[in-house]
């Protein structure tokens, strides 16, 4: 049966049954208003609801009987034995047709014309005289007179209203008034059935007092907390005789808790139910048209989180269509349908709830909330240039942060997203946003599925234990000095490198001003947290298991510190403290910059210092060590150097069925004739090359910052890579030495007779990085024009030249690609050429703010078959629409 006819059948049953209590009471009471409005609202919602779902034939009855009660109410009618028996008979009219629509999921056929015309006729005063002469018949003293016989009407039976329905599509239980009603001398008197059976939906549900599950729900809390301590004791003494009865104890915990938890759970679509008038009202006001979609409204949640996310879900629906979403005059400027969307979603995601709130609107425009900041006193103008879009948006949700023009009943009073943020943070949640300038914004919301039990990590720091909220930690990182993941300071801020980012950190002891009983700690652990869209590691010194904790609110002593959201009692008894990681962020300045810009700005003028890349490094010939981009390299392999031949007098092997040329670095000596070989394989297509070396020593991850240049062929100059001092192999040098006709053959078979290679234009300001790429793109079968700046590209495209692709760096002095590719989208006979950015920074934020500007794609350097495959689908697009 669908879940809404069945809450339906079941709260319908309820009021029925408070109905016919109440009508007896009504009758017994017949100068009670609050009685009286009682009756009426329960008639109401029945017929109300009735309505809502198409049930027309249940909707008729009571709206018949609403008619009376209103009557009734507005003291047209006086409450009499006859109004009570017909509203009873009415009820039951209603109960016999939703036994039928419970067992067969429809109404009955027929109509109960009779019964409303009756109802009708009451209403508009048509009985008096039947109600007079009721009134005569009424009991008196002993021996009363006998009431004169009622009319026969058509007999019922009265087994079950199931078995009335198969016998007759329409019972007719109230027998229809003769055209003279109003003379007749007795009342109507209605038959109806014995008995009417209880519902069976209705009795499968009960309705329990909120309290009662609270109390339920802290006592399975409190039993928690005891399986806690008794798994703790039976950890300690593995051979225990009570090991097998603990853990059965554990698990019947675990499903009662689970059960509870379930009695508590209610759809978000509880918390939707009011925007649909919201934002219909909303667009009215505001001229607008704006289509509301909810997806996820069955996704389960605590009933204590639902109540406290409605107001902030109203406030952003809200803002999302006053702010974001455009009036239909200028959505249609901007190539857009007149019609706004806002989209709500919600979902489960790692024992989590995550709800989208969207808009397909205007976006945010970061120079009017940079203004609006600078005007404030937030953040100076320095500041403001440095900051990242992300970080700029992150201002609107400052107390009195507002960039509306007027104050209006909506908007404009700089009250809303601050308290949003703040009532997300009470529950442990965390609040994201995403925004593209012109295209929208988004709302992603992390909350909790329960603030009853969470998941936590437990750590240590100077002695003491913490647990932290698993809804916020992204992985954990051991830290030792002279490794990769050693800990560095830049501009006095703790830092960690963590996979091509720096991360700031803070000390936990730092923070909480812990003191530490010995200057001993063997160990570091960096606890990687996030909130909202930013990353930062707490530093601690151990780091325990992870455990269900059982929440307790704050001491009122420690209430106004904003690291702690609770306390837990662990298994062994102890109570530590539960760290909130939004005040973490909070008070160490991560949410709003802080120690943040000064990291960022350590990383920008580092930037090109640091882009990290996969290098192998190896030995051969002359000198020191030597590097190329793994990325380049197809394989490595070891031949027996008795399989080497010569053809021509230079040496090759057969490598797949086929002969693979073998180069020598230059420099190094003849090729020994005894042992193993180790080889680095170049591959494009089915053409390979194969490099000789004298030992294959690493792979690294290594920033590459070329602090000398090489005339000499075959390098592009040397880096620090590993601390040692490295020679950066050249790789298309080599290509070229295996054939003469390498390049010729690798452009016929790519184009197959096409009469001309497409022309690129590579945009990079790292002579490496050209050289890099130009032998490889060379090798695919493009033609490749590299130059060194954005300024010296349009110098080409103002003297005539035309490419079928540009490949631009987005890290660039000067001119960088955003404002590259800016300008070459505004004018000029490039304006529709793809341009594909390349990047060591491909966060989705620069994904956005690449596509925003004109880029066609956006890949991260030195990933050699997402650039080919990426160019080769972008021309073949192209092609296409052209």
């Amino acid at each position: 049966m669908d879940d809404l006819l069945s809450e339906f059948l079941t709260e319908t049953a309820e009021g029925l049954g408070t109905l016919d209590v109440e009508l007896v009471r009504l009758e017994q009471n017949p100068n009670d208003p609050g009685l009286l409005g009682n009756i009426f609202r329960i008639v109401h919602t029945i017929k109300g609801t009735c309505g809502f779902l198409s049930l027309p034939r249940l909707e008729a009855v009571a709206h018949a009987s609403e008619n009376v009660l209103g009557r009734i109410r507005d003291g047209q009618l006086l409450v009499t034995p006859v109004a009570i028996s017909l509203i009873l008979s009415s009820l039951d009219r209603i109960k016999m047709l939703l036994a039928t629509l419970e067992a067969t999921e429809a109404e009955p056929e027929g109509n109960d014309i009779d019964l409303i015309d009756q109802l009708n006729a009451f209403a508009e005063g048509r009985l008096t005289a039947l109600e007079a002469a009721a009134a005569e018949a009424a009991p008196a003293p002993p021996p009363p007179p006998p009431p004169p016989p009622p009319p026969p009407p058509p007999k019922v039976e009265a087994a079950s209203p199931v078995a009335a329905r198969a016998e007759s599509p329409a019972p007719e239980p109230v027998a229809p008034p003769p055209p003279a009603r109003a003379s007749a001398p007795a009342p109507v008197p209605v038959e109806v059935p014995a008995e009417l059976k209880e519902s069976a939906v209705a009795a499968s549900n009960i309705r329990v007092n909120v309290d009662l599950l609270e109390n339920l729900m802290t006592m399975v809390s409190e039993l928690v907390l005891t399986r806690n301590q008794l798994m703790q004791i039976l950890r300690s003494q593995k051979d225990s005789e009570f090991a097998v009865s603990l853990q059965r104890l554990s698990h019947v915990t675990t499903e009662l808790q689970e059960g509870v938890m379930k009695t508590r759970m209610q759809p978000i679509g509880n918390a939707w139910a009011k925007l649909p008038r919201l934002v219909r009202d909303l667009s009215l006001e505001l001229g607008k048209k704006i289509d509301l979609q909810m997806k996820g409204a069955e996704t389960e949640l605590d009933r204590q989180v639902l109540e406290l996310i409605k107001d902030p879900l109203t406030h952003m629906v809200r803002n999302s269509g006053d702010h974001g979403i455009e009036k239909p005059v200028d959505r249609i400027m901007a190539n857009k349908p007149e019609t706004g969307t806002i989209v709500l979603n919600a979902y489960h995601e790692g024992g989590h709830i995550i709800i989208e709130i969207g808009d397909d609107g205007r976006g945010l425009a970061t120079d009017k909330i940079k203004a609006k900041a600078l005007q404030n006193g937030l953040a100076t103008e320095a500041e403001l240039a440095q900051m990242p879009d992300q970080q700029v948006y992150q201002f609107i949700f400052k107390a009195g942060f507002s960039t509306a023009a007027a104050v209006t009943s909506v908007s404009g009073r700089g009250v809303g997203m601050d308290v949003v943020r703040t009532n997300i943070e009470k529950i442990g949640g965390t609040i994201e946003l995403k925004s593209a300038l012109g295209r929208g914004s988004t709302f992603v919301i992390k909350i909790p599925l329960t603030l009853a039990i969470v998941s936590a990590l437990i750590v240590e720091c100077a002695g003491e234990r913490f647990a932290i909220p698993q809804i916020s930690v992204i992985e954990l990182v051991r830290a030792a000095a002279g490794t990769e993941t050693q800990i560095e300071r830049l501009n006095g801020t703790p830092v960690l490198r963590l996979r091509d980012r720096l991360l700031p950190l803070v000390a936990l002891e730092t923070l909480l001003r812990l003191e530490r009983p010995n200057d001993v700690k063997p160990e570091t652990f960096i606890v990687v947290a996030q909130v909202g869209n930013y990353s930062f590691g707490i530093i601690v010194d151990r780091v325990f298991d992870t455990e269900e904790i059982v929440v307790k609110p704050v001491s009122p002593i420690l209430r106004d510190i904003a690291m702690f959201s609770g306390n837990t009692i662990l298994g062994d008894g102890t109570v530590i403290m539960i760290l909130d990681p939004n005040g973490i962020a909070a008070a160490t300045g991560e949410m709003m910059g802080g120690d943040t810009r000064a990291v960022e700005q350590a990383a920008k003028s580092t930037a090109k210092g640091h882009q990290r890349t996969s290098l192998m490094i190896f030995r051969a010939g002359e000198g020191g060590p030597k590097a190329v981009p793994l990325a380049l390299i197809a394989r490595l392999e070891e031949i027996d150097r008795s399989e080497i031949e010569y053809t021509n007098g230079k040496p090759v092997t057969q490598y797949r069925g086929k002969l693979m040329p073998l180069v020598p670095i230059d420099g190094a000596g003849p090729i020994p004739k005894d042992g193993r070989q180790p080889i680095l394989v170049f591959s494009d297509q089915n053409r390979s090359m194969g490099l000789l070396v004298d030992e294959i020593v690493d792979i690294v991850e290594d920033a590459l910052n070329i602090e000398l240049g090489s005339e000499r062929p075959g390098l592009v100059g040397s880096a620090i890579v590993a601390g040692r001092a490295t020679d950066l192999v050249d790789a298309g040098y080599y290509l070229m030495q295996a054939f003469d006709d390498w390049f010729g053959t690798a452009q016929d078979a790519e184009y197959g007779g096409m009469d001309r290679a497409k022309r690129v234009l590579l945009v990079d300001d790292s002579p490496f990085f050209r050289n890099l790429l130009t032998p490889l793109l060379s090798v695919a079968g493009y033609e490749v024009s590299a130059v060194e700046s954005a300024n010296r590209a349009l110098d080409l495209q103002e003297a005539g030249e035309e490419f079928d692709i540009i490949i631009s760096d987005i890290e660039m002095p000067g001119m960088n690609g955003f404002e590259f590719a800016e300008t070459v989208r505004a004018a000029g006979k490039w304006r529709n050429t793809p341009m594909v950015a390349l990047s060591s920074h491909a966060t989705p934020q620069d994904l956005d703010r690449g596509r925003e500007v004109g880029f066609t794609d956006y890949i991260a350097k030195f990933d050699r078959d997402a650039l080919l495959n990426t160019l080769s689908a972008t021309l073949s697009l192209h092609r296409g629409v052209v």
